[in-house]
């Protein structure tokens, strides 16, 4: 019985057209791995997470080869290398056969030019502009292409790895991506339309919390308006119907006696159901609830959930009392003042006709910076009056003007030792008006 062995037409009887058809699918096999290797290793994490998340089943696969990054890429390039050499064995069977080997130089010559720009250059770019049009539909051959070649995979990963472990880097050790505060910030910053503008100034006040105690945003103590029980009982029943908050500060003869908080609600409910008498008020006081001084918002916004609280005096080390917090302050701080007129909010800034402002020495830089988009310095003293007096270091007299982070200032009001009133005139109006700003 005769026996009959298949032999391989040697490539001098395949068609010269043959040959440039398969040297056409080797440059396009060898774009396609570069190009996937790109675009699954630029691939944003984040996004390709959530996108698995949703059930995107590509995205899923793809988040699979990324977990073993030394994997994915040993099968990609034993790809491409297989087929950049077997394309360059087909060039040079080509040059010979069309010019004989002097032509071999120059088919070596052109195929490296051929493969830098078609399968390097060009679809690396693309898959760098645009990584899930070309990592998705990768994702679905590269996984199982990875279960046929993955003894090969293994075997080359093993002499990889262990010349890596040298180095003491551990490729089978992915750990799980993290960003900080300040990579979070630019992320959110270059959001761009993704996010709103409001949404966006939302996100940035809340990583910017911690950066803000609440010595910034507390009302001062000269400034606490409160319910004295030492008043008469009319004066004082005139006080609780007048009473514009929602809380009331309670105390005896003056702020360093405080007694506590009165609730307007249970106040009303009192009011409704009898005669309101001395003890039944003092029976509607909550007890104090104190805040230390130099208390992180974001800390103490936790605090004002754990307590169950709304409202708290800020005390010193001493426990002597600074000022007053409010959640709805706090709360500000995230979402922006809750009314429309700038103005309004801030009472202590007045708008004059040639575009200046008239500012109280007592006004909150943090506010103004907040409500008026002024670029004045928030890290030292939190009131006008206290910028002014440190940049001067002396008590200023009426007129003296200076120039803070190139808006003129100048003091209008002295009392009690402290700037009263001071005029403020923001870059656009200095602008409009032609001059530097300077005195």
């Amino acid at each position: 019985m005769r026996t009959f062995k298949v032999i391989p037409p040697p490539l001098d009887d395949i068609p010269i057209g043959g040959l440039f058809a398969a040297l056409f699918i080797l440059i396009v096999l060898s774009a396609f791995f570069s190009g996937s290797e790109t675009a699954l290793m630029t691939l944003n994490r984040y996004r390709l997470r959530h996108l698995a998340e949703e059930g995107h089943k590509a995205a899923r696969l793809a988040e699979r080869l990324l977990q073993r990054p030394d994997r994915l890429i040993g099968l990609i390039l034993l790809g491409n290398n297989f087929v950049n050499i077997l394309a360059s064995s087909l060039a040079t069977v080509l040059a010979i056969r069309l010019g004989g080997e002097g032509a071999i130089p120059v088919a070596a010559g052109f195929l490296t030019l051929v493969i830098l720009i078609f399968s390097e250059v060009a679809p690396k770019t693309l898959a760098a502009l645009h990584p899930e049009r070309l990592a998705f539909p990768a994702a679905w051959i590269f996984v199982p292409l990875l279960k046929v070649a993955r003894p090969l995979v293994v075997l080359i990963n093993f002499f990889a790895n262990a010349l890596l472990k040298l180095l003491r880097v551990y490729p089978g050790e992915v750990g799980q991506e993290t960003v900080s505060k300040e990579e979070l910030r630019t992320i959110v910053n270059e959001a761009g339309a993704l996010i709103s503008r409001r949404h966006k100034k939302m996100l940035l006040a809340i990583l910017d919390l911690e950066k803000a105690k609440v010595d910034d945003i507390m009302i001062p103590r000269q400034e606490i308006d409160g319910i004295d029980l030492d008043e008469p009982w009319e004066e004082l029943l005139e006080d609780l119907r007048e009473m514009p908050y929602t809380q009331a500060l309670v105390y005896r003869g003056s702020i360093d006696r405080v007694v506590g908080f009165i609730h307007a609600r249970n106040l009303m409910r009192t009011l409704m159901e009898g005669e309101l008498t001395p003890e039944k008020l003092e029976g509607l006081i909550q007890e104090p609830y104190y805040i230390p001084s130099g208390t992180p918002l974001n800390t103490q916004l936790f605090n004002f959930q754990k307590a169950k609280r709304r409202v708290g005096l800020v005390v010193d080390e001493y426990g002597d009392v600074l000022g007053l917090v409010t959640m709805s302050d706090l709360l500000e701080q995230i979402v922006g003042e809750f009314t429309s007129d700038p103005t309004d909010r801030i009472a202590d800034v007045i708008p004059q006709e040639d575009g200046s402002y008239l500012v109280s020495g007592s006004a909150n830089l943090r506010e103004l910076v907040r409500t008026f988009g002024w670029k004045l310095p928030t890290d030292g003293p939190r009131t006008l009056n206290g910028l002014i007096l440190e940049r001067l270091e002396s008590i200023p007299q009426p007129g003296t003007s200076l120039l803070i982070n190139g808006y003129p200032v100048e003091v209008l009001q002295i009392q009690d030792n402290a700037v009263k009133t001071a005029r403020l005139v923001p870059r656009r109006h200095r602008a409009e008006r032609g001059g530097d700003g300077s005195h």
